[in-house]
């Protein structure tokens, strides 16, 4: 059973702590150290690794002191010399090369978005559980089999983005970038129902923008659309 921490989920900084009872890993480490620590409540030695997706600092701002700590960061090597982060504590990796954190089986795949090689990741477990995990990008052109939980970014919806966009809230060069970065809630509809969700058992939000977003709204939707528990990680 995969059990889902959100330490927060937003541009300020995104960090989540997964387990499956045996390995606990964290994704992403957007918030000073000291942050982390207070949301791990200082249990950081149960920490066996951290994958980061990408070099932007809301999702590794923490990165040096993570490793200092003693923890090794899985994540590709654009993104590790963005970051300049060097030593026995960085482990570089590759879309669609498959590695092992404990009872973790962990296969990276690419992503879209503005950074120097971004990656999404699919866990699986020794007891058959099957986690996606896929933020900061516009498009994902993979299909997934036999996942049981889904955390997925669902940054806006279009018809947000277009009203504040006509008010002169929100510039129009805000908005393309906007669209060619992040995925919003169309998107993730499209990717659930292209993708097989008979045995999700939850579905994450994650990463909702503070202006272009409406969570009761995201997650009203996406359950009638699915049928499924769904979770809008904190903000």
């Amino acid at each position: 059973m995969i059990e889902i921490q959100c330490l927060g989920s937003s541009s300020a900084g995104n960090a989540y702590r997964i387990t499956d009872g045996h390995t606990a890993l964290l994704l992403e480490a957007g918030f000073p150290f000291k942050s982390l620590q207070r949301a791990l409540n200082f249990r950081m030695s149960d920490i066996v690794g951290c994958l980061i997706s990408h070099e932007h600092g809301d999702h590794s701002k923490a990165a040096k002191d993570v490793m200092k700590a003693g923890i090794t960061i899985y994540t590709g090597q654009g993104t590790a010399d963005a970051l300049g982060l060097s030593g026995h504590r960085i482990k570089s990796i590759k879309a669609h090369q498959q590695f092992e954190i404990g009872t973790w089986s962990i296969r990276p795949f690419e992503i879209e978005h503005d950074a120097a090689e971004p990656l999404g990741f699919i866990l699986a477990n020794t007891e058959g559980d099957k986690l996606v995990f896929l933020t900061d990008t516009y498009y994902c052109r993979y299909r997934f089999a036999g996942l049981t939980h889904i955390m997925v970014e669902c940054n806006y919806s279009l018809d947000i983005v277009n009203k504040r966009v006509s008010a002169g809230q929100l510039h129009s060069a805000q908005k393309k970038r906007l669209l060619r970065s992040h995925f919003g809630l169309e998107h993730v509809k499209g990717f659930l129902k292209a993708n097989d969700i008979s045995k999700v058992e939850e579905i994450w939000l994650l990463h909702l923008s503070d202006g272009n977003s409406d969570a009761e709204r995201f997650k009203r939707e996406i359950q009638e659309t699915t049928g499924k528990l769904v979770m809008v990680a904190d903000r």
